[in-house]
């Protein structure tokens, strides 16, 4: 291994090997950049980077506005920039093959901390980046796969088999591309987990696909693989593992065909009507359900995000906000279902991109779509409580340039188990308020110069406000918006954040509430686009030109009370090399973390430690997922726990006291791979075809996750 070109050896006996870590990663011949593939671009959000930016609005960018409110700081919290170790003790599980085609991965810049220990819940040996195809974990650690792609949940369902594949088997059967997870409680050591099935690989699930076309029975198979799961799981007490309980009771699947309920201030409006539903209430089933989030009433939130690429053949302004083409959609699903045609069903594409809401607990319930969340690319939506226990939901809106929102309920949550009750929590977020973010940085102009060096305060932060867009009431609903109606705003709500100056953020995802702490940190994942050809410069919330790596910010709420209007900011974490200036680790010594690129969905441990998965890895490794100290000494100190096998993103983090479960999504989705040829062979090796599945992981000694 050789060391970086002018590295001294350092004190006696500190004779450090060290590896070099690349910053840029270059774009494949495709002109696809860093670690998502062409193939990923092209079936997960039909090739949105690719597309105009939608988001054409003037709107204030947060460099612009100085808060003078806001006291400076008058000392820069500087971090050194040192080169990078490899970190040893990592265990691997799975085909121990290395896929060519990402390069050479870097090494972990982690080293151990040499006073004190690691924050509670993070004490483990942090996992080097590689290019490995498995996942691979900490040294203590073993893992299981829960369950896989195509394995029967529901009676009658048969077993799994790829060559005869048909809709109605796989309609029984666990939902392809898992994403966001939930456990919930069942008691006897059982729980009850609950997935999104994002979208659809068909070059992978098929063997011969050919997407110029596709058959009806692939097209059948692939509404019956979007959706939802939800299967019990049971709990080997020696092991940890997690074992899928085939056919119990309160297994279930949703489709792109289960029907619907539309509710809130839209419901019954003339946008959602079409001729199959004359009335606007109800809707065939629910696409590219991404992350989501639990209620504290039992239920799960599953955000529907890149729904416009199913859609085809639109020729309205208002649809070229939410990026729906003009042409045929790469699934051809409107050669087979009209619905999927704007130019016959104009409407139809107004029911998709809203929090859907559904009740695992109750197999017959059907679940619904709330249109008083606002209809965008949801990314997550996740609830905290009021003092007085009303529900407030974050939700960000996944897409270059464009915004996050909050809503508040205005109805109290009920305590019980009884159908009354659980029937009025169930319309908790069909009365409320819907916000926008507008930031406010509280550092000259002239100090953001898009390269993300800090500005003389030594942070990047300002204030920010709330901006409410429309009211929903059991009477009806008010506009706040001028020159838009109140169903306008549910319905075109991204046209409502322009009107108002939202501010423009770097592809905002998952927004989850520190349980402990109560901030609300905001992923946002990256904006290669970000100050080039004409498009927004950098501004302080969103510091970096050409931004490929993403940062995460932490917002509080003022006076710490979800409701709030207003809220201060910071930039947490800004992603990338430690050893790239423009990195930042809440001011944590950047030779004691491990690198990151391309933050996603994040999550929470019971310490109040982050958790983050990343999508899209532009520094020559596989996707992981990390943990985060965000208080104390170690705030800032970042690890990382586990590496995805070849073309996998890391989803649905669920952290719990003994366990953390993993989404393993789209492994294998390298640009020409096939089923005939294989970029994967993970999770059952070669000769078997890839397939996304949930990961459990734990301690083998049985004690709790890193302490």
């Amino acid at each position: 291994m050789a060391r970086i070109q002018g590295e001294s050896k350092g004190k006696q006996g500190d004779d450090k090997v060290r590896i070099p870590l690349p910053l840029i990663s270059t774009p494949s011949s495709d002109g696809h950049q860093g670690g998502r593939s062409a193939m990923t671009c092209l079936y997960r959000c039909g090739n949105a980077c690719f597309h105009e930016v939608p988001n054409t609005s003037g709107n204030e960018y947060v460099g612009d506005v100085i808060a003078a409110a806001l006291s400076r700081r008058s000392l820069m919290r500087t971090a050194a920039v040192v080169t990078v170790a490899a970190a040893a003790g990592a265990t691997v599980v799975g085909a121990p093959q290395a896929h060519a085609a990402t390069g050479t991965a870097p090494a972990t810049s982690y080293q151990p901390a040499k006073n004190g220990k690691a924050a509670r819940g993070l004490r483990y040996t942090p996992v080097a980046p590689n290019t490995t195809d498995a996942v691979t974990v900490p040294d203590g650690y073993a893992q299981n796969v829960v369950i896989r792609w195509g394995e029967p949940i529901l009676r009658g369902a048969p077993a799994f088999d790829p060559e005869k594949q048909t809709a109605a088997a796989q309609a029984g059967q666990f939902g392809y591309n898992n994403d966001f997870l939930a456990l919930l409680p069942l008691g006897h050591g059982r729980q009850l987990l609950v997935a999104n099935h994002e979208y659809t690989d068909e070059v992978l699930m098929f063997r011969g696909y050919d997407a110029a076309n596709p058959t009806r029975e692939q097209v059948e198979i692939a509404w019956a693989a979007h959706g939802l799961s939800a299967v019990v799981v049971e709990e080997d007490r020696k092991s940890g593992k997690l074992t899928a309980v085939s056919r119990h009771p309160l297994n279930r699947r949703v489709t792109a065909t289960t029907e619907f309920r539309l509710t809130g201030p839209a419901a019954g409006s003339d946008l959602l009507k079409t001729s199959a539903d004359p009335t606007g209430t109800k809707v065939l089933g629910t696409l590219n359900n991404c992350s989501g989030g639990t209620t504290p009433w039992g239920t799960t939130l599953h955000g529907e995000e890149n729904f416009n690429q199913y859609f085809a053949n639109s020729s309205r302004a208002t649809d070229k906000r939410y990026g729906i083409g003009t042409g045929a959609s790469e699934r051809k699903w409107e050669r087979f279902d009209r619905r999927f045609d704007v130019a016959q069903e104009p409407n139809e594409v107004h029911r998709f991109g809203y929090v859907v809401e559904f009740d695992p607990y109750d197999p017959t319930s059907t679940p619904r779509k709330h249109t008083a969340l606002g209809r965008f690319k949801h990314e997550a939506a996740t609830v905290r409580l009021t003092s007085d226990g009303r529900p407030v939901v974050y939700s960000g809106d996944d897409e270059r340039f464009d915004y996050f929102y909050k809503f508040v309920g205005s109805k109290r949550m009920k305590k019980g188990s009884s159908r009354a009750v659980r029937e009025h929590n169930l319309s908790l977020l069909d009365e409320g308020t819907l916000y926008v973010a507008k930031l406010s940085g509280d550092s000259p102009a002239i100090e953001v110069d898009g390269t993300g060096k800090l500005p003389a305060d030594g942070e990047f932060d300002g204030s920010g406000q709330w901006i409410p867009l429309a009211t929903a009431t059991s009477e009806g609903a008010v506009s706040h918006v001028d020159g838009m109606t109140a169903e306008e705003v549910f319905v075109f709500t991204r046209l409502a954040g322009d009107k108002v100056g939202a501010t423009k953020m770097d592809r905002p995802e998952d927004i989850q509430p520190n349980p402990v702490s109560g901030k609300v940190y905001v992923a946002l994942t990256n904006n290669t686009n970000r100050g080039v050809g004409g498009n927004a410069p950098a501004d302080e919330a969103n510091p970096r030109n050409a931004n490929k790596h993403g940062h995460i910010l932490e917002l509080t709420e003022r006076w710490n009370r979800p409701e709030s209007k207003k809220f201060a900011w910071s930039l947490f974490l800004v992603a990338g090399d430690p050893t790239d200036p423009a990195t930042y680790f809440a001011g944590f010594p950047k030779d004691r973390v491990s690198p990151i690129s391309c933050p996603d969905n994040v999550a929470f441990d019971p310490y109040g430690n982050l958790w983050i998965s990343t999508d899209g890895n532009q520094l020559g490794s596989h996707d992981g997922l990390f943990g985060v100290a965000t208080k104390g000494d170690r705030r800032g100190e970042l690890k990382q726990f586990l590496t995805m096998p070849t073309g996998a993103e890391t989803c649905g983090p669920v952290i719990q006291d003994r366990r953390v479960l993993v989404a393993v999504q789209h492994p294998g989705e390298i640009t020409g791979a096939t089923v005939e040829n294989p970029a994967s062979t993970w999770p059952d090796g070669p000769g078997k075809i890839v397939r996304p599945a949930v990961v459990a992981v734990w301690r083998k000694d049985g004690s709790d996750i890193g302490v």
